[in-house]
């Protein structure tokens, strides 16, 4: 009797041992086809995976090379640019330090020609006050005393004064 047929009648289950019903030899021709076979294929695309990841490392090691080349760059740039403009509010200071010492100079120089056009201006008054004063004493002394010469003078008098006077008048 035949011991695997006998339990697969029954339905229990059981054993089939013949390597034609099973397909174990269909298995072991496919997994030595993909045995010899697959390792190409895969390892085709995995050499192919591998080549396209290095390639990008190598990019990014450029790019990187690139990115750190370029800020030092701007770093020089940047503390030139600081330098320059410490430089300028530097040289504003300056310049605004000599405009305010110039308009202070210009300022003190005005003060003083005011000062000097305001006293000599004083000067001009009280010259022209003075010589208002002078003629107008002048004028009241004249006449008072035509107002009373005439009746103190005789003619002698009169032409002893007139002489005097045309002398005085003379060695002025």
């Amino acid at each position: 009797m035949n011991f695997p047929s006998i339990l697969a009648s029954h339905g229990t289950f059981g054993l089939n041992l013949n390597p034609f019903e099973t397909n174990i030899i269909n298995l072991a021709i496919v997994i030595f086809a993909l045995y010899k076979f697959l390792p190409n294929f895969l390892g085709g695309i995995l050499e192919r995976r591998r080549a396209a990841i290095l390639t990008d490392l190598t990019d990014a090691e450029t790019r990187l090379g690139a990115a750190t080349e370029s800020l030092a760059q701007a770093q020089q740039g940047l503390a030139e640019a600081q330098k320059k403009a410490e430089q300028i509010r530097a040289d504003g200071k300056a310049r605004a330090q000599a405009i305010r010492l110039e308009n202070e100079k210009r300022t003190i120089e005005e003060m003083a020609r005011l000062k000097q056009g305001s006293a000599a201006d004083l000067q001009s008054e009280a010259a022209r006050v003075t010589n208002q004063l002078r003629r107008e004493a002048a004028r009241l002394a004249i006449e008072k005393a035509l107002a009373t010469l005439p009746g103190k003078l005789d003619a002698d008098a009169q032409a002893q004064l007139l002489n005097q006077s045309i002398q005085n008048l003379g060695n002025a």
